[in-house]
């Protein structure tokens, strides 16, 4: 796919810098991939018991974004420094483990992690970054890739883990295009009420959406509800620079299918039920774990996948997907163009800018469903 055909135009204006007041207080539009491309139906978040069906399956993303945005200065010049934590060097993610959590006793007081840094000047091995004032935590600089990418070894001379240490000087990594920092109540907004285990610096934003009352209320309709893993990284917000996304170098994620979850979609098929992704991150977790001897299925399985999932591609497990707008030449606009097509989905945008609907991750979203149209 040419990445031009990934474009469209947004007013700035409609880019959502904070999340409706309420979390199922957004918009909704409905695409229904079995009607002629054009028609949509407008909603809202809270009604979306009323368009999912009586025994369908319902996954979700369990990932909980992790603080990983760190602020310090250099020790001896004072210099300003922003360290974006990407994952332990024992290859976990960041905060698999116990992060968001308290002090704990058993857990690491030094560890080496990859980060990103910025600074007015380069930083360089051998030096070291007080993170915030009182030196709760300390990172000294290992190494640096010749892509800019750091190792730095974390450590906390007052007595922390690293974990609690980082949860409790981190920053929410909130995505640039917001345009603003991150304040308190973004610890709760940015963060699904399934999220449960640590290591994503991204949040699954259509996940954002669900509250527990609207969660009730599916339950209560028959609806059943999973969860799987995928640990969103800082590739989520990667243009496509490519002219061909087959050449676009696709980051990879951590993703965990349970053995209850590949159950639960076994008996959906079981029972003629749809099978519904709550967000992009959902789906590329479920396609990745597809079952090639069983169509329809999924093994439960955990690894790192690199998806790639554009049109052309044919989807296995998903048969509908709640999702939010996203960025123009991104990868996940891909994902979106192959599920609903790219004429269906561009025009959808269209009809949602011309609604004044707000776009990316504290916006609102669309949900994509029925068969796809003769």
């Amino acid at each position: 796919m040419r990445c031009e055909l990934l474009d469209y135009e947004l007013p700035e204006a409609l880019i959502a810098s904070r999340p409706p007041e309420e979390r199922d207080g957004a918009r909704l539009l409905l695409v229904d991939r079995g009607r002629r491309a054009g028609e949509v139906e407008h909603a809202a978040i809270r009604e979306l018991d009323r368009y999912i069906e009586r025994g369908a399956l319902v996954i979700v993303n369990d990932t909980k974004v992790v603080p990983a945005r760190l602020f310090g200065r250099k020790r001896g010049t004072g210099g300003q420094v922003e360290l974006f934590l990407l994952h332990r060097l024992d290859g976990a993610p960041a905060g698999a483990e116990d992060l968001g959590g308290g002090p704990q006793e058993s857990a690491p007081r030094s560890e080496r992690w990859r980060a990103m840094g910025r600074a007015s000047k380069p930083i360089r091995p051998g030096s070291v970054l007080d993170i915030e004032r009182d030196g709760a935590l300390v990172a000294e600089v290992l190494e640096r890739a010749e892509d800019g990418v750091l190792t730095v070894q974390l450590s906390s001379p007052a007595g922390l883990s690293v974990a609690a240490a980082i949860d409790a000087y981190g920053h929410v990594p909130l995505p640039p295009y917001l345009g603003r920092g991150d304040d308190a109540s973004d610890r709760e907004r940015y963060q699904t009420i399934f999220a449960r285990v640590p290591g994503a610096v991204a949040a699954p934003t259509a996940g954002l959406h669900l509250s527990p009352g609207l969660v009730e209320r599916l339950r209560a309709n028959g609806v059943e509800i999973a969860s799987v893993t995928l640990h969103v990284g800082l590739g989520t917000f990667q243009p496509v620079t490519v002219d061909d996304l087959d050449l676009h170098p696709m980051h990879a994620e951590v993703y965990s299918i349970p053995d209850a979850t590949a159950g639960a979609i076994a008996g959906a098929r079981e029972r003629g039920a749809p099978v519904i992704a709550i967000g992009t991150t959902v789906v590329r977790a479920l396609e990745s774990a597809a079952d090639p001897a069983r169509a329809g299925l999924v093994r439960a399985q955990s690894g790192e996948t690199r998806l790639l999932i554009q049109p052309g591609y044919r989807f296995r497990v998903v048969d509908a997907l709640l999702t939010n707008f996203h960025l123009p030449r991104s990868t996940l606009l891909a994902l979106v163009f192959a599920f609903a097509g790219r004429e269906r989905t561009l025009l959808a945008y269209r009809a949602a800018i011309d609604a004044g609907y707000r776009f990316y991750s504290y916006g609102d979203a669309m949900l994509i469903r029925g068969v796809d149209a003769p």
